[in-house]
């Protein structure tokens, strides 16, 4: 995977780890920044309550602003289920599970790729490894074709 803005992957990578810690179901970090003008990481998670959802909120906007990563907008609806926190260059949409599902937004975003859960750890990506070249096949045994000297006369061999 190649990284375009190191910053925003290392905010990406705190946001997974706090979710992560605080049991936010289904995290997803979408890598939009082919698609998207706006924004380079778009992470995804599921809360199991409204106070969940409050308290996933809260440490997400402590863990931004320990980054010193500016929050450009929150937006949360009153018992809406979805809260969405934008850093700018990482947004952040947790949902209640129902309305994760009624909304899509995986579905939306499928043409992005999905950041591995080993770079999101901070190990490097892995390059890919190429299929083992197969054995060529052996030449079949042919006679030597004569060639020509430098006087013309052929020469085995």
């Amino acid at each position: 995977m190649k990284v375009s803005n190191p910053r925003a992957l290392g905010l990406a990578r705190a946001c997974h780890r706090i979710l992560d810690e605080k049991k936010a179901g289904d995290i997803r970090v979408l890598d939009v920044s082919a698609q998207s003008s706006i924004t380079d990481y778009l992470i995804i998670a599921t809360a199991t309550s409204e106070p969940h959802l409050r308290a996933l909120r809260n440490e997400l906007e402590k863990v931004i602003d320990a980054a010193r990563e500016r929050i450009v907008g929150i937006e949360r609806g009153q018992q809406s289920g979805w809260e969405v926190i934008d850093a700018f260059d990482v947004m952040v949409h947790v949902f209640l599970g129902e309305v994760r599902e009624r909304y899509g937004l995986e579905r939306l975003w499928r043409d992005a790729a999905e950041v591995p859960s080993a770079v999101l750890q901070g190990e490097p990506a892995k390059p890919r490894r190429a299929a083992p070249k197969r054995p060529r096949k052996a030449a079949a045994a042919r006679p030597k074709a004569p060639r020509a000297t430098k006087r013309g006369k052929k020469s085995a061999g």
